[in-house]
């Protein structure tokens, strides 16, 4: 299985491969720089086809933490962690207690926290073998509202660059996955009066946003022909690609997802058929700027927070506004915003 010669491994630092034999723990843990702080990044439980996508998973989410947080002006380098299986069979407290002994082996250099299929009360099991885990109950909490929030308001910021305007009433949103934070999302949207079409894998998520705010559902592979407004990716990377991009008709990219232009030459592809698309690293930096606030001396400061992840709508403003200007892709401006404030500090 390579590793050093992937495209994604970008220099990582530290890649270390984890087991349990009695919990059955199979995992990774992925450090990308430490250049701004101790690197931090959730940690994913997928029942991946296999241990090189699992890798490749881990690389580029890692290294996308490291942007995230550079743009989102937090003291923090980038990292991630996935671990192996299937969260309907696997998870228990042995699992994420062993889990959390190795994060206690990196002594601070990664500190972890809920992703994908991870809850804050198996982050506080975690937390019972180390302290390098962030998004505790009893402080900062669940970071989804605040990612839902400011993937909201940075739909807002995209209408108001592509069309002069933030007003969302009678806009048709396609949203893909329904998660925690696409849930919230949906929320957010139905109170501004957009129009919702929603699928995902999971059918009781379908049935509870069709129920709540009046979507439409539609199937899987359906999600991408629709004519709506605005495609909200909030599943799984890597659904702008080379098979779904001919089909989009949306005039805007803007979701909660990670890693979803499948190759970083997407990018132009997209902004040549005059889709703006919001850099997923700083759209959904929401959550964790939350958690950055628990870290604060004074203590946890949800006002403060919020005003933090209402900056989103500031920074994807600049973020198209230079993308227009120099006539670059709006994920290349992202990313060279992220290198200046790795290289120059915050």
């Amino acid at each position: 299985m390579a590793v050093f010669n992937q495209v994604e491994f970008d220099n990582h630092e530290q890649v270390v491969f984890c087991s349990d034999e009695a919990s059955g723990l199979k995992a990774i843990i992925a450090v990308h720089s430490t250049k701004l702080g101790p690197a931090v990044g959730g940690c994913r439980l997928w029942n991946y086809a296999s241990d090189e996508d699992a890798v490749y998973d881990v690389l580029r989410l890692s290294k996308g933490m490291t942007f995230k947080n550079a743009v989102a002006r937090l003291p923090f380098g980038g990292g991630k962690s996935v671990i192996i299986g299937d969260a309907k069979k696997i998870k228990s407290e042995a699992l994420f207690r062993a889990f959390g002994k190795h994060l206690d082996r990196l002594g601070g250099s990664y500190y972890s926290a809920e992703d994908v299929n991870i809850t804050t009360g198996d982050v506080m099991i975690m937390h019972k073998e180390t302290n390098y885990v962030m998004g505790l109950e009893g402080k900062s909490g669940n970071p989804s509202p605040f990612t839902a929030l400011g993937t909201f308001l940075g739909i807002k910021a995209a209408f108001q660059h592509k069309f002069g305007h933030e007003n969302l009433a009678g806009i048709k949103v396609s949203v893909q996955g329904l998660g925690a934070v696409a849930y919230t999302l949906c929320k957010y949207l139905h109170e501004a009066g957009a129009e919702l079409f929603v699928t995902d894998i999971n059918e009781e998520s379908v049935q509870r946003v069709v129920n709540d705010f009046n979507a439409t559902a539609v199937g899987i592979d359906e999600i991408y022909d629709l004519d709506v407004d605005v495609y909200a990716p909030c599943a799984l990377g890597a659904t702008v690609n080379d098979d779904t991009i001919p089909r989009l008709k949306a005039k805007i990219i803007a979701g909660c997802a990670n890693n979803q232009l499948a190759e970083s030459r997407h990018g132009e592809i997209i902004r040549e058929k005059g889709i703006l698309y919001a850099p997923d690293y700083v759209i959904n930096a929401g959550g964790i700027i939350n958690v950055y606030y628990e870290t604060k001396p004074e203590g946890y400061d949800k006002a403060a927070s919020t005003k933090h992840v209402e900056g989103i709508y500031d920074t994807l403003t600049e973020i198209f506004k230079r993308s227009e200007q120099e006539q670059k892709s709006t994920h290349l401006i992202a990313d060279e915003l992220a290198q200046e404030i790795i290289e120059n500090g915050l």
